[in-house]
């Protein structure tokens, strides 16, 4: 079971959320805060998570200070970034301090789902939405990045995984790419943990950048 706080100041948004990690027989929530310091008196009274799922804009502590503090005083606890931002700089800002994943709030259910279970994995994540956006900003922000062990396809990828590798890099979501290749969406996710294990990168970010540099995208 993955146990999961939720930090948001909407209680709209707390609501929805909860509601729909509660569908997954694997996910329960076990806190709710509407800023900073209200999720560290959770954890100080002992109510430790596995994943830590909040937003950036917060009355008081905002995310960006809560994800320095939570790594600081308790590192083992997964962060997903879930923000109206869509700017590249705050991608940027919430994993330096340590965050783990980031996701806009307009993504798809699937796509958060899959977004969770990848870093319970010990795995990095940034939504579809955002990996174009990325890709222009690489050059602005080189050390982000792993570069793949090589820049040639040298790893035994299948037309099929390159194929979906290319629409990664367009932006498609899981569900999009199931839909335009006519794929079930367990289908593409599976092909999309294999292109991350054959290429040893951890996160969509890298994968784009690998997809770049072997010439299979712009």
């Amino acid at each position: 079971m993955i146990n999961i706080i939720l930090a948001d100041d909407h209680d709209v948004v707390l609501t929805g959320l909860k509601l729909l990690i509660e569908s997954q027989q694997d996910m329960m929530v076990v806190g709710e805060a509407k800023d900073g310091e209200a999720v560290l008196k959770i954890l100080e009274a002992g109510n430790l998570p596995d994943l830590l799922i909040t937003d950036l804009q917060m009355p008081g502590m905002d995310g960006f200070e809560l994800v320095a503090r939570v790594k600081d005083l308790y590192p083992s606890i997964k962060i997903i970034i879930l923000s109206m931002e869509d700017d590249v700089s705050n991608i940027m800002k919430s994993f330096n301090l340590g965050a783990n994943g980031y996701l806009t709030k307009n993504v798809d259910f699937d796509e958060l789902f899959f977004c969770i279970r990848q870093i319970m994995k010990g795995l990095q994540f940034v939504c579809a939405e955002m990996t174009l956006s990325i890709l222009s900003n690489l050059q602005k922000y080189p050390a982000t990045y792993q570069e793949p062990k090589q820049i040639v396809i040298e790893s035994g990828l299948t037309e099929r995984e390159i194929e979906i590798l290319r629409l990664i890099g367009e932006g498609y979501s899981n569900v999009e790419i199931a839909n335009k290749l006519f794929l079930s969406k367990r289908t593409v996710e599976g092909h999309r943990q294999r292109l991350l294990d054959k290429t040893s990168l951890k996160n969509t970010a890298s994968l784009i950048k690998y997809a770049v540099n072997t010439g299979l995208i712009a």
